[in-house]
């Protein structure tokens, strides 16, 4: 027994380790489970980002199925994404923005809302305007409620304000038609 323990347990360890270390190895970290699939959307009351004095719960997401895109004007990915997203728009997508910006944190620096809406103007003009409206996360409550790692990130969620699908990640044509092009149509067609 004394021997087991001076070779056996260290050999066990190694082995455990080198089997964590290769399964992280071949993971793909945007492949992450969100721990909100199935549930829905967490409560929340927050402004609607170009009207202020407009506010949304999660009761926005009643009655038709919905891809709630993280962004923000600062994310080079989320730029390069928006195009697409506009295009998802035209087809008829229902999608929303959660929007929110780091230079309104106090840690980055003050700025104001409306040069915050400026700027989202600018970037929507620029490169398309995929959205219905955007939900303006300014403490980013909501987005840590979700789970959410950094932008972009897109949500699926049911006309009954479940969560079916989450994606880090940019969205586009590969990753629309591998992850969410049937289970949309599957939510759409049970509407």
């Amino acid at each position: 027994m004394k021997k087991f323990m001076i070779f056996g347990l260290p050999l066990f360890a190694f082995v455990a380790l080198l089997v964590f270390l290769y399964k992280g190895l071949f993971s793909d970290p945007r492949e992450l489970e969100s721990s909100l699939l199935q549930q829905t959307v967490p409560h929340f009351n927050l402004p609607n980002l170009m009207q202020v004095d407009e506010t949304f719960n999660q009761d926005v997401f009643l009655g038709k199925v919905t891809l709630l895109n993280v962004w923000g004007v600062w994310c080079i990915t989320c730029a390069i994404e928006l195009p697409y997203l506009t295009q998802l728009r035209q087809e008829g997508k229902h999608i929303v923005g959660l929007y929110y910006d780091q230079d309104i944190d106090p840690d980055f620096g003050q700025k104001t809302v409306q040069r915050v809406q400026q700027e989202v103007q600018q970037k929507l003009a620029q490169l398309g305007n995929p959205y219905a409206f955007n939900i303006f996360d300014v403490k980013r409550n909501l987005s840590l409620d979700l789970g959410v790692t950094g932008a972009p990130e897109t949500f699926l969620i049911d006309q009954h304000g479940r969560i079916v699908l989450h994606h880090i990640g940019d969205l586009n044509p590969r990753i629309w038609d591998k992850k969410f092009a049937s289970v949309y149509a599957g939510l759409v067609g049970a509407q």
